[in-house]
Parts: C-alpha cells; sequence; structure tokens
C-alpha cells in the first residue's frame, strides 16, 4: 500500500444547522460561498452561534481527505501550521487518533476556524478564519517531509500562496511522488486561472473538480471540461453532484454512478470522495473502481451533519471495500 501526504489549511470546523437562512442574511454571507474573515468576524460569530450548540471537529479540505484515506487503512501524513491553543489540540488530537503522522508548525495567530452554515436545503456557506494556516510559508518545508510518501495530496484554497505551492509541488516532484490537486472552489480557480493552470500543466498529476469549478477553470460544460483538463494531467476527475462523476485517464472515460443516499449536509463530500478516490489508486485499483469508491464514500458522509462519518460506518464501510464485487 502506497503512502499519501496532505497539506492544507488546518482549520477546525464549527458546524451550525439552520432553520432558515436568516444568519446569512446578518453576517453578509452570500448563499454556497465561501467568505474570509478576520480574528475579530470569528470571534463575533462564535458568540452569536453559541446558543445553537455547534459541532466542533477538526477540518480543511486535505485534512479530511487525509482523515478519510486513514480511516480505510492507509498510511498518512500531513502539513498544516495551527496556534497554540484549545483549536490546535483538538486538530492535532483527532489526527493523532487517526494514526496520522503530523507535521504541525506552530503559529502566532490563534488556530484557523471554518465557520459551515447549513442551509434547510443542505447547501452549505462558510466564514472562514484562517489564523494560523495561513503563516505556512516556504520557509516550512523540506524534501525530508516527503520521504517514504508516494502520493502528495494538495488543497485549491492553498493556491493563494503562489511560493508555497510552487516550493511543494517541486520538491515532491524531485522526490518521485505523484501529486493531487483539489481544486476547492470556483472563486479560488477565478483568481488563480494562469498560475493553476501552470501548476497543472508542469506538476499535478491528479486534478479533483466539481462543475463550477471546471467551469472557471475551462469557461465548459462537465464534459467538455474533463477533456481539456484530461489533456494537462494524467487523471481527470469532475464530480456533477447527484449525476455522479466522470473521470478520464489515457483517452478513456469513465461515467461513475452516484450511490443512493439521504443527504443532510453536504459538508465534506467532495473531500471524502478524494478519500476514497486516493485510496483506491494508493492500492493500484483501476481509476473507475477509485472513482466508485469515492462515490460510495461520498455518500455515507452526506448523510450526517459535517465531514466525519463515525467509527461503526467506516467498519462497514472497510467491509464492504473487503469484497470486490460489492463496489
Amino acid at each position: 500500500m502506497k503512502k499519501v501526504l496532505g497539506m492544507g489549511n488546518a482549520l477546525v470546523d464549527v458546524l451550525i444547522k439552520m432553520e432558515d437562512d436568516h444568519l446569512l442574511t446578518r453576517f453578509g454571507l452570500p448563499k454556497g460561498s465561501m467568505q474570509l474573515i478576520d480574528a475579530q468576524k470569528v470571534k463575533e460569530i462564535i458568540q452569536i452561534i453559541e446558543d445553537l450548540k455547534p459541532a466542533i471537529a477538526s477540518g480543511g479540505s486535505a485534512a479530511n481527505t487525509i482523515n478519510g484515506i486513514a480511516a480505510l487503512g492507509t498510511p498518512c501524513g500531513y502539513i498544516g501550521k495551527t496556534g497554540n491553543d484549545k483549536y490546535g489540540r483538538i486538530f492535532a488530537g483527532d489526527m493523532h487518533a487517526n494514526k496520522i503522522e503530523t507535521f504541525l508548525f506552530k503559529g502566532h495567530h490563534e488556530t484557523g476556524r471554518s465557520i459551515a452554515f447549513i442551509s434547510p436545503d443542505t447547501e452549505r456557506t462558510f466564514a472562514t478564519y484562517l489564523g494560523a494556516a495561513i503563516e505556512l510559508v516556504p520557509e516550512d518545508l523540506s524534501k525530508d517531509l516527503f520521504k517514504n510518501y508516494d502520493i502528495f495530496h494538495i488543497e485549491g484554497y492553498l493556491v493563494q500562496n503562489h511560493g508555497l505551492i510552487e516550493k511543494a509541488v517541486k520538491m515532491a516532484h524531485e522526490s518521485g511522488l505523484k501529486i493531487s490537486l483539489d481544486m476547492a472552489s470556483y472563486n479560488v480557480v477565478e483568481a488563480n486561472l494562469q498560475f493553476l493552470k501552470k501548476l497543472i500543466d508542469e506538476y499535478v498529476d491528479i486534478v479533483f473538480a466539481n462543475e463550477e469549478e471546471a467551469r472557471a477553470f475551462t469557461g465548459k460544460a462537465p464534459e467538455e471540461a474533463l477533456d481539456e483538463i484530461a489533456k494537462i494531467s494524467e487523471i481527470a476527475i469532475v464530480k456533477t453532484g447527484k449525476e455522479g462523476s466522470i473521470v478520464k485517464r489515457d483517452g478513456k472515460r469513465f461515467d461513475i454512478p452516484p450511490e443512493k443516499a439521504r443527504p443532510v449536509d453536504t459538508t465534506g463530500a467532495g473531500d471524502l470522495y478524494a478519500a476514497g478516490f486516493l485510496y483506491g489508486l494508493a492500492d493500484d485499483q483501476p481509476v473507475d473502481r477509485c472513482g466508485r469508491i469515492g462515490s460510495m464514500i461520498a455518500s455515507r458522509v452526506i448523510e450526517v451533519i459535517g465531514a466525519k462519518i463515525d467509527n461503526k460506518s467506516w467498519a462497514e464501510i472497510r467491509q464492504r471495500l473487503s469484497k470486490p464485487d460489492r463496489i
């Protein structure tokens, strides 16, 4: 089994399930968006939502993916930066509980938090305070971090730090790792389009995008966007929501059907799809099976609040994976 290393914004998720969308209006948050907020704003929001008893867990896109891969039994590591506070301890504790090798640097600011407002229709809106996470800098990285790993997975939210991403992918490439990128958000893609295109063309082997991100990257609908992304990467994946996903490798396209689910909250669906896909890839599975594993795990996470699947469900998933005819 190959080993997977992730790098991302080390955040703690604060999850609020709403009866209506009035809080989005109150805080000036466009529904379905990801908005960056400052330290004062995060304190203001948390004070107001405390009575709603939010769920709290370690998060961040790449961290969610790495936690998912580790839960399936694949050796994993994670690079990030947290503050010296209770949220940083929550983040590290979750990683260690999943037996993930951590390279967590300490920043000067508080640990970052991502407040997820979950609307009645399961749409998510994020108010994100990056805090210490954004203090991760190129100087923190060394080639030793990439030793003994085979796949390097990064989240699109880091792309705005061009120097950090460039150094990370160069080191990973020189160390012989396959490089995986989840585009993460259409507005990040739009703001960093030319940089992303160059990065993927020169370094990235595996690209995950949803419909909006794929359109922002190529200006095209999912099927055509898949073809464009596949021209500059080894494996291209476009997630098409309720329609499933499409995957292309070596000129061959695979249509991956969705798994039936009773959606409660779509938080983490894309991250856990990537977890299932990369788990399959680390185990040298065919890409269509990788896609089906990703779809299966994504279907489980949308049935719960947040990006965490409980231990019982993970045991059921591992049992199903042990029987190839069930995937």
